[in-house]
């Protein structure tokens, strides 16, 4: 009987627990509204070449703090952040630590990248840390973060994003990681941290984190879910403007009179064409150089299109008829995109009408490639139009 009663108060003392919890715990609080910044205008290009997010899936983000799951705090938080990048080029990847064992067996796990970033493929990654469990391996993640960025040329950035929990990090080995992450890298590296809750002793981890890095800053989640915050966040670590180009010089020119002159006859007067010498027949851009624009790739690609043949036939019949002629082909781009990813593209591009000419049976010699990237622009990159007259290849005689 004595056994019958104890059984008796103990489920009785549970469930008025279970109630009471589920009323102090409530329904979930709803979360700031969210539009994702526009920064693909073409005004913006990418100051990080590589970056890897380190994301929190151990035990303790399953906790509630301010009325939501930290874990689901967390995964909103790297969502928008991932919606508001634009795709420049730069590398990334998406790492977790902890997590259930049956989102993945290993303490860390690479869920996406290391490759070239897109928003479609960092949010896949993320959709697949579905629980969260397990201890807080955060230096384990370091440790192998650096197996993820070393092969990687050009800056790099660390994002992580945790509630700093001290059980099971081992907070010495997490602070001795994060500096040999820095003493390999040095001044190519940043680290940024992001706290979800508002543990003090996870406020203070983070924080002495980011400033090994030296370049980065810590932040809380919470300040960060609504549009304007995250445009912020991610201006400030990802984006740098771009300067508007410097007006030519113009030198003063003495009114005279004087019959305008064609010497090339490709429809571009001597005193505004920038290529003077274009073989006969060759098509020219405003510039009056002989080139082919965007009809020949579309944005972003260096294959070229099946019903642009009849432009680069056009071509070869004109190095038929000059069989002395060598020429140099120039790869531009628009202004979208790094720097390096601009140059490798304009010369993969050169590289393609080389390519088709040679098979057409013009002598490789006669044909040479230079990139040029973004930087010889002859049209506005503020507009579509504008932009689709700087993507092109142009063919210049050698004298």
């Amino acid at each position: 009987m004595i056994l019958k009663n104890t059984i008796k108060l103990f489920t009785s003392l549970v469930t008025i627990l279970f109630l009471t919890g589920c009323i102090a715990m409530g329904p979930a609080k709803p979360l700031p509204n969210f539009a994702p910044a526009d920064f693909n205008s073409g005004n913006y290009k990418s100051k990080v070449d590589n970056f890897l997010v380190v994301f929190d899936a151990s035990s303790s983000m399953s906790n509630v703090y301010d009325g939501n799951k930290k874990f689901v705090i967390a995964k909103t938080f790297v969502d928008r952040m991932n919606q508001n990048i634009p795709e420049l080029g730069q590398n990334a990847g998406l790492r977790s630590f902890g997590h259930a064992a049956s989102v993945s067996k290993n303490n860390t796990e690479l869920f996406y990248g290391m490759n070239k970033y897109a928003t479609s493929g960092l949010k896949e990654g993320l959709d697949k840390v579905t629980t969260p469990g397990g201890c807080s391996p955060l230096f384990k993640a370091l440790e192998t973060a650096e197996q993820d960025l070393e092969s990687l040329s050009g800056n790099k950035v660390i994002i992580i994003v945790s509630d700093g929990q001290k059980a099971n990090m081992l907070v010495p080995n997490t602070i001795e990681y994060a500096q040999k992450l820095k003493d390999k890298f040095g001044g190519s590296l940043c680290i940024y941290t992001v706290l979800v809750g508002d543990s003090p002793d996870g406020m203070k981890l983070l924080e002495e984190i980011s400033k090994i890095g030296g370049c980065g800053f810590s932040v809380n989640a919470d300040n960060l879910l609504a549009s304007a915050p995250m445009a912020d966040f991610v201006e400030k670590v990802f984006l740098t403007k771009k300067s508007a180009p410097a007006p030519k010089k113009v030198k003063a020119v003495k009114k005279v009179k004087k019959v305008r002159k064609d010497s090339d006859n490709d429809g571009i007067f001597d005193d505004s064409d920038l290529c003077p010498d274009t073989p006969v027949g060759a098509k020219v851009n405003v510039k009056g150089c002989w080139s082919f624009g965007d009809a020949l790739f579309d944005t972003n690609k260096a294959n070229i299109k099946q019903n642009a043949f009849a432009l680069l036939n056009d071509a070869y019949k004109i190095f038929v008829k000059n069989p002395g002629m060598e020429v140099v082909l120039k790869g531009h781009t628009d202004n979208r995109g790094t720097d390096q990813y601009n140059m490798d593209l304009s010369l993969r591009r050169a590289e393609a009408v080389k390519a088709y000419l040679v098979n057409q049976g013009i002598e490789s010699a006669r044909l040479t490639c230079k990139a040029y990237g973004e930087s010889s622009p002859i049209a506005t990159n503020d507009t579509d139009k504008g932009r689709s007259l700087n993507r092109r290849v142009e063919l210049s005689p050698e004298k």
